[in-house]
């Protein structure tokens, strides 16, 4: 990277990246502690994380003004350890996710987003939303009407503030108005200060309080896992987003290592894992926000606000944050998808909703997204394993022609085997593959089963039209030509 480049990412657009970067400090707020509250941890971990990633990552990420903190996506896989095992082994989680994402991107994992297909992203993104709507839930239990109706007014100022202005987040607005509201009338709901002690404090160095032995590993690398491959998912969909909407391009393998370096200062420094924002990176670039200086800002400005404004923060109810969240949920839905469920080829829709129910049922969103990703690749195979094959018979002469067209792999080779008649009583075949690729060790096994079944009654056959790729393989593995092949094919 150059120099004029880098001036340009940092400084090209000062103005623009300080005002967006305001406005994505304000809103990152609520969103750390709810997904804190999510993940079952005290809220200055979420603030703690959304700190440190966001402001790690705008040195060594791979896509200028991208916003990446502390997830709802991240934060749904981490409620079981937590619960089972503490803080401790969730921070030393987190250390492990940057590592493992840290190798992804060495290997350069970004290209197999390319195998994710469309159906699966839009299945992972809609039961992201699921999951959050659900995780606040368990907030209504036991509380009176108030609480219903705080979270109805926080939504109604969500979505209908916008119309007077939108130079202030109206989810901060919605905050405000209802943390006052609460605070003047005196109203017996829960609030953030219930949740736990919020620190007035810039965050410090620490190791995590955990066993160094096998068996924590053990327990911490399911998590960590799967939080990487959830986290980098949402990165790099994210990343993509973002391009087309700056109409620029970004180094995914960079930002894959990027965010495991952030998700390891964050579990050194009392935070957790996070991910890309889909949410935030959106508002940072409708704001204004271009380069990298936008992200570091909203770092440091989440940063003062922590600091400055923690005697107000423990006072805010949860009713507000579950209407910001419910507002994240309705945003991060994809709506659309519902809409084209009826034109849609039943397979897409069915690796949708596969993916959909296997997310909500295992509460594990890569689990969903590698069974799409296998369900997806399924009907790939049925649907290009249909092979055409037409014959042709010579006139004045006991020669057929079978002409082949199609893909011949492991999925397709059983149909065109059964397809030809070994007892049919002719003297040479011309299988003509033209219109046809061999693919696999199991295509070059069935040619040589067709083509020993016919030698062993005495029929000639001729391959023509094999094209190059083809026709190296079928040197390279064939067997039809070798001694005792005739012996072979009667025995099968």
């Amino acid at each position: 990277m150059n120099v004029n480049t880098i001036k340009y990412e940092w400084f090209g657009n000062m103005k623009g990246d300080i005002l967006s970067g305001t406005v994505v400090a304000l809103a990152l707020i609520p969103e750390a502690i709810a997904f804190s509250i999510i993940a079952g941890v005290n809220p200055m971990v979420g603030l703690y994380a959304s700190f440190c990633i966001a402001l790690v990552i705008a040195f060594v990420g791979g896509r200028p003004a991208m916003i990446s903190a502390a997830t709802g996506a991240t934060a749904l896989l981490m409620g079981g350890l937590v619960k089972d095992h503490g803080l401790q082994y969730l921070l030393a989680a987190t250390i492990l996710t940057g590592m493992i994402q840290i190798i992804f991107g060495s290997l350069k994992v970004a290209r197999l987003m390319k195998f994710i297909p469309r159906s699966v992203m839009v299945g992972f993104v809609n039961s992201l939303a699921i999951l959050i709507f659900m995780a606040q839930l368990t907030h209504f239990k036991g509380q009176s009407w108030v609480m219903y109706a705080m979270v109805s007014g926080g939504l109604a100022i969500i979505y209908l503030f916008p119309r007077l202005t939108k130079a202030v987040p109206s989810p901060l607005v919605a905050i405000i108005i209802i943390t006052i509201i609460s605070v003047a009338t005196g109203a017996h709901v829960n609030t953030v200060g219930d949740l736990g002690q919020l620190k007035q404090a810039l965050p410090t160095f620490w190791l995590p309080h955990v066993p160094f032995h096998l068996e924590t590993l053990r327990i911490i690398f399911p998590y960590s896992l799967g939080i990487a491959v959830v986290g980098l998912i949402e990165s790099l969909l994210t990343a993509q987003i973002v391009d087309d909407l700056t109409d620029t391009t970004s180094d995914k393998n960079r930002e894959a290592r990027g965010q495991g370096i952030a998700n390891i200062v964050s579990g050194f420094f009392g935070g957790m894992a996070g991910c890309a924002m889909i949410g935030q990176s959106g508002i940072n670039v409708k704001s204004g926000g271009r380069g990298r200086l936008s992200t570091f800002w909203a770092a440091i400005f989440l940063m003062i606000l922590i600091v400055a404004l923690n005697n107000v923060l423990v006072k805010i109810p949860m009713a507000a944050l579950v209407a910001v969240m419910f507002m994240v949920c309705i945003g991060t839905f994809d709506w659309s998808s519902l809409k084209k469920l009826p034109i849609m080829p039943k397979s897409e829709t069915a690796v949708m909703l596969i993916t959909v129910i296997t997310v909500v049922a295992t509460d594990n969103l890569s689990i969903g997204v590698l069974i799409g990703v296998i369900l997806s690749a399924i009907f790939f195979a049925s649907k290009i394993s249909k092979v055409d094959i037409k014959t042709f018979s010579v006139k004045g002469s006991s020669k057929k022609i079978y002409r082949v067209s199609g893909q011949l792999f492991f999925a397709s080779v059983t149909d065109f085997v059964n397809y030809f008649d070994f007892k049919e009583e002719i003297a040479e075949v011309d299988i003509d593959l033209s219109h046809a690729h061999l693919w696999d060790d199991s295509a070059i096994g069935s040619i040589d089963k067709v083509v020993m079944k016919y030698q062993q009654n005495g029929v000639k056959v001729n391959l023509i039209g094999l094209n190059t790729e083809s026709t190296k393989l079928l040197d390279q593995l064939s067997v039809h030509n070798t001694a005792g092949s005739i012996k072979e094919a009667a025995n099968q």
